[in-house]
């Protein structure tokens, strides 16, 4: 019976939808920014796997549908751009200068604590990429010659830690302007933390959409020049 459910195609998306619509309704219920859908949805997940002792090969054979679907979403980011091209336009320069910044600064301080904490270069490598989306990062992580696996993990906690933290963080440093904060949100947390930005407001959600893609493609051209520095 078990092998049945579990050898299902559709087992690990229905289980990774089930997670995520039960953390929705956690979200929604309290309003709590710690019980994030994200957080939520991938506790029951493994929680699930764990107890009834699932690999992670037969989740995959059906959530690996929904990773494939990340490629898609990221292309679909021109959405945002098409829509707000005029404000593109109007905040060019600090939405490239944030991308370039901020994609600089995420490497190197993986970098300089991976050195002070005496990681593997593998294991740096794996985490460089880490604030930019999964489809990116992947790519990223094998051109370095890290491990995937670990980058989706850091990838996803990374956004995770962005979409809970991003609105007291920029309440700390006094970080009003919208653009600004959608910005910081999109270079630092990629698309979990964008739909953070989106509930914020249209234009933050727009800047941290935009601010993603180039922080994308930059990382793609720092990390093989970081990479000389580990």
């Amino acid at each position: 019976m078990k092998a049945a459910i579990v050898g299902n195609l559709f087992f690990g998306l229905i289980i990774s939808y089930f997670a995520f619509e039960v953390g929705k309704w956690i979200f929604k219920k309290t309003q709590t920014p710690i019980f994030n859908p994200f957080l939520i949805g991938t506790s029951i997940v493994i929680f699930i796997l764990k107890f009834f002792n699932i690999s992670t090969d037969d989740y995959y054979k059906g959530a690996g549908m929904i990773l494939f679907l990340l490629g898609p979403a990221t292309v679909s980011l021109a959405i945002p751009l098409y829509k707000k091209w005029d404000l593109f336009k109007k905040f060019f320069v600090p939405v490239i200068t944030g991308a370039i910044v901020g994609s600089f600064v995420g490497i190197i301080s993986v970098i300089i604590l991976g050195k002070l904490f005496g990681m593997e270069n593998q294991l740096i490598f794996s985490l460089m990429p880490k604030s930019i989306t999964t489809p990116f990062g992947i790519e990223v992580s094998s051109m370095l010659g890290g491990i995937p696996a670990i980058t989706v993990v850091s990838i996803m906690l990374t956004g995770i830690t962005g979409n809970v933290t991003a609105p007291l963080i920029s309440k700390i440093f006094r970080v009003k302007h919208s653009v600004a904060v959608g910005i910081g949100i999109g270079v630092s947390s990629h698309a979990v933390g964008t739909s953070k930005a989106m509930e914020i407001g249209e234009i933050e959600g727009s800047m941290s959409a935009l601010s993603i893609v180039f922080a994308g493609l930059l990382t793609l051209v720092w990390a093989p020049i970081l990479k000389f520095l580990v």
